[in-house]
């Protein structure tokens, strides 16, 4: 058998984020998934280091990895249109699980349980949902926040909006990452080595 699954998902480079928006940074969902992946890992392990958590760590820099690859098939949906009304969150919903399942059927029949088990969101529990959408959440915050550093005040409402939604999510691994290691996004690499003589 051949599987089409991993030409699939490498298709991911091509689809850009934000498209609602005049970008001066460029972002497509490959770039993002990584970030994703990356923040899930470090929310993970501050909720397990600082706040006496259980999470497994590895599956959840998984899960965030795979969390979007449903957009080869959907393309990227503006989240102030996903969310515009509960009809249209529940219908791209639906597309979005529809989409995912249709990936997962392109593997090898012997490896579908184990593809499934980090790409359907159905599968994740309540905890890895939660780290999964708030690392989500980070990543557009700190991209929000490169716009404005690059002079694009068209990120400035959803700066505001984002910055809201990470309160209300009142997760203190989030607080944590925003007070270490949100600030250092806005220096530039002469910044960042001349802080570590």
């Amino acid at each position: 058998m051949i599987s089409h699954f991993f030409a699939y998902i490498s298709k991911l480079r091509w689809i850009s984020r934000w498209g609602l928006k005049r970008n001066a940074i460029a972002e497509n969902v490959m770039e993002h998934s990584w970030e994703v992946a990356t923040i899930a890992h470090a929310l993970g392990v501050i909720r397990n280091r600082e706040y006496a958590g259980q999470v497994d760590v590895y599956r959840l820099a998984t899960l965030a990895l795979y969390h979007d690859c449903s957009e080869v098939i959907t393309g990227d949906m503006p989240s102030p249109i996903k969310y515009h009304s509960p009809a249209i969150k529940d219908a791209y919903k639906a597309i979005e699980a529809s989409a995912e399942r249709e990936l997962v059927a392109l593997l090898p029949v012997n490896l579908q349980q184990d593809f499934a088990a980090v790409m359907l969101h159905e599968r994740m529990s309540d905890a890895e949902q939660q780290l999964v959408k708030a690392a989500d959440t980070l990543s557009a915050y700190l991209k929000c926040q490169a716009e404005i550093a690059a002079g694009n005040r068209e990120f400035t409402g959803a700066a505001e909006d984002i910055a809201r939604r990470l309160k209300k999510l009142a997760l203190p691994e989030v607080n944590y990452f925003l007070r270490v290691f949100a600030p250092s996004y806005q220096l530039t690499l002469d910044e960042l080595l001349a802080t570590e003589t």
